[in-house]
């Protein structure tokens, strides 16, 4: 798949996820054969008024290039003064603008999914950081009730000069319940130039085909599903080239990624910027005496003992 000048190795991309998207869980997704990154969403205002907080959140690695930041805001002349400091810093691949968050932190102040209500804002924004930056942009969206709107979104997104869009098939207000409206997508292919990448209810591999052959897009990209599940992408692009379902066992796999996230968190010095409890019991969640693990994880006193206490369930297999 390519993106303007961006050639990528698949079409099978990791969603930007606030708290979730750090530089070790992007690393082992890149790993198992994520196409693509993005950073966690960070605040254009943030970046302007030079927040160190924001800035770390685009840190990156050569070896997860290409590599994308997504960026939210309201004000086309802050979010491009903020992509232009971000590309002078870090020099991404490519800089995504966030129009489909639903989360009321964001939707309050008229960012995210509130910009969906101003087609022309949506316009004046993406123009702006495509005259601003030379990395290319893309947009993410989320999808109105009116389906016709919503292309017409799309299109104002192409025309202001973005590269890319990618569809999250809810409405804001759904926020994560309910099905992904993948129609929505297969309208945009067919009404764009650019490529058009398919989100939401992605989380196996006959999801991932299924949407790609329904929707006719370009890539697919995957969130929610991939938490403390990195290993989904190798499963993914393993049948997607193959179309066999790939032999594995789950809960030695889930076991083996959690104490190599750990690890990593340790490696890149981020230990204390994430909660370790809450992110150690992603990677077990849905797995055979999951709930035993969660609960010794909730007691335990560091990273050792988290690792302990998940090994110990499967110390035999392991």
């Amino acid at each position: 798949m390519k993106i303007e000048k961006v050639h990528f190795p698949g079409n099978i991309f990791l969603a930007p996820m606030a708290d979730v998207t750090n530089i070790p869980f992007r690393l082992m997704c890149r790993n198992y054969g994520a196409s693509m990154t993005y950073s966690e969403m960070i605040s254009s205002d943030a970046i302007v008024y030079e927040s160190a907080k924001a800035f770390e959140r685009g840190l990156s690695f050569k070896d997860e290039r290409p590599f994308g930041i997504q960026i939210f805001g309201n004000s086309p002349g802050i979010m491009s003064r903020a992509a232009l400091k971000i590309e002078e810093t870090y020099n991404p691949d490519i800089i995504d603008i966030n129009f489909g968050c639903p989360s009321n932190l964001l939707t309050k102040d008229g960012s995210g999914s509130a910009l969906l209500r101003s087609p022309d804002l949506i316009y004046r924004i993406t123009k702006e950081l495509c005259e601003t930056v030379s990395a290319p942009v893309t947009a993410k969206i989320r999808v109105l009730e009116d389906m016709e709107k919503t292309v017409q979104i799309a299109g104002l997104i192409e025309t202001a000069g973005a590269c890319a869009i990618t569809v999250h098939g809810r409405t804001q207000q759904q926020h994560y319940s309910g099905k992904a409206m993948h129609e929505y997508a297969k309208r945009i292919k067919c009404e764009v130039s650019i490529p058009v990448i398919a989100n939401g209810d992605i989380i196996d591999e006959i999801s991932a085909r299924d949407t790609l052959e329904y929707t006719g897009c370009d890539g697919i990209m995957i969130g929610r599903a991939a938490m403390g599940n990195p290993f989904l992408f190798r499963r993914i692009s393993h049948y997607l080239k193959t179309g066999e379902l790939l032999e594995y066992n789950e809960c030695c796999q889930r076991v083996r990624d959690l104490e190599k996230y750990l690890r990593l968190l340790q490696e890149h010095g981020l230990t204390h910027k994430v909660n370790l409890r809450s992110h150690a019991q992603w990677f077990t969640k849905g797995i055979p005496g999951g709930k035993y693990i969660r609960t010794g994880i909730a007691d335990a006193k560091d990273i050792e003992g988290i690792i302990e206490c998940a090994r110990g369930m499967y110390r035999d297999a392991l």
